[in-house]
C-alpha cells in the first residue's frame, strides 16, 4: 500500500479497456507505423460514401522534452510539448492547434507518494478550468474531478469516485453527471488467460438502468479474443493477432439485434505495424 495512486481518470480503467478498447466499427481501416527515430504515420479510411481522412504525426525527443506535431488531411496543425520534471514530481504539457488561436491549453500533472493531481487551463481570455485529484495508494484510491467554464461561470463537470485494485480484480464506483449518474464497474481475472468484466449505470433522475458485460480470452500467446454484450441488444466481438512483435491485426464486429437492419453487422479492421 506504499505506492502512489494512479490519476483519477484511471479509476475503472481496467474494466473500461476490456469493454471498449480496440473495438473499431463502420468499416474503418486504420494503419499506423511508428519508428524509434520518432517519425510516425497514422492513416484512417472511412466508409466509401465519405472522404478519406488521415493524420501524420512527428515526434521529437530531447532530454526531458517531447514535441509532437500532427497534420491532418485538412491541413490543420496541432502541437503538444511535454516537459518532464519541470518541478519535482511534476510534468507540464502545452498544446495548441492552428489556425484555432483559442485552442491553447496547459496541463500540469503532479505525483506524490499518496496523491495524484492533474490540472488543466485554457490559454485564452475565457478559459476552461479542470482539476482532478486522487488520494490513497495503488490499491485503494479516492478522488474527484471538476470542470469550470469561466465564460458562463458554470460547472461543466463534477465527478467523484473510489477505486479498488488487486492483482486479480478491480472495482470502481463513480458518481458522475453532477450527481445524476451512478456507475459501477468490475473486472476479474479468472486466470492469466481469461478475464471477465461488467459495467452498470443507474440514472437517478429517470431511474433508468443499463449494463454491459464482456470477456477477454488469450487463445494462445499471439491471439486474443474479446466479447461484449449490452442490454440495448448490441453484441460485439474482437479478434487480435500479433503476427510479429508489436505488429497487430485486429478484426472487430458488432451486431445490433434491435435495429431495422439487424442482419447487417458492423465490421472494422485495424492494422498496426511497428518495426
Amino acid at each position: 500500500m506504499g505506492s502512489s495512486p494512479a490519476p483519477f481518470s484511471d479509476i475503472g480503467k481496467r474494466a473500461k479497456d476490456l469493454l471498449t478498447k480496440d473495438y473499431n466499427f463502420d468499416h474503418k481501416f486504420t494503419f499506423s507505423m511508428m519508428r524509434a527515430t520518432g517519425m510516425g504515420l497514422i492513416a484512417t479510411g472511412l466508409k466509401k460514401d465519405q472522404i478519406f481522412v488521415g493524420d501524420i504525426n512527428t515526434l521529437y525527443k530531447s532530454g526531458n522534452t517531447v514535441v509532437e506535431v500532427k497534420v491532418d488531411t485538412y491541413s490543420n496543425l496541432s502541437a503538444k510539448v511535454t516537459v518532464d520534471s519541470v518541478l519535482p514530481s511534476t510534468k507540464a504539457v502545452f498544446s495548441f492547434k492552428i489556425p484555432d488561436h483559442k485552442s491553447g491549453k496547459m496541463d500540469l500533472k503532479y505525483l506524490h507518494q499518496h496523491a495524484a493531481i492533474n490540472s488543466s487551463i485554457g490559454l485564452n481570455p475565457t478559459p476552461q478550468l479542470e482539476l482532478s485529484a486522487a488520494i490513497g495508494s495503488d490499491e485503494l484510491s479516492l478522488g474527484g474531478e471538476i470542470g469550470f467554464d469561466t465564460a458562463s461561470a458554470s460547472f461543466t463537470k463534477c465527478i467523484a469516485g473510489v477505486g479498488l485494485n488487486k492483482s486479480d480484480f478491480s472495482a470502481a464506483l463513480l458518481l458522475a453527471d453532477k450527481g445524476q449518474t451512478v456507475k459501477l464497474s468490475y473486472i476479474h481475472a479468472v486466470n492469466p488467460c481469461h478475464s471477465v468484466a461488467a459495467e452498470m449505470t443507474h440514472r437517478l433522475s429517470t431511474y433508468e438502468n443499463s449494463f454491459t458485460i464482456g470477456s477477454s480470452h488469450a487463445v494462445d500467446p499471439l491471439t486474443m479474443v474479446k466479447t461484449r454484450f449490452s442490454d440495448n441488444g448490441k453484441v460485439g466481438m474482437l479478434c487480435q493477432y500479433e503476427w510479429r512483435p508489436k505488429s497487430l491485426v485486429i478484426l472487430s464486429g458488432e451486431y445490433d439485434s434491435k435495429t431495422a437492419h439487424a442482419s447487417t453487422p458492423k465490421l472494422g479492421l485495424a492494422i498496426a505495424l511497428k518495426p
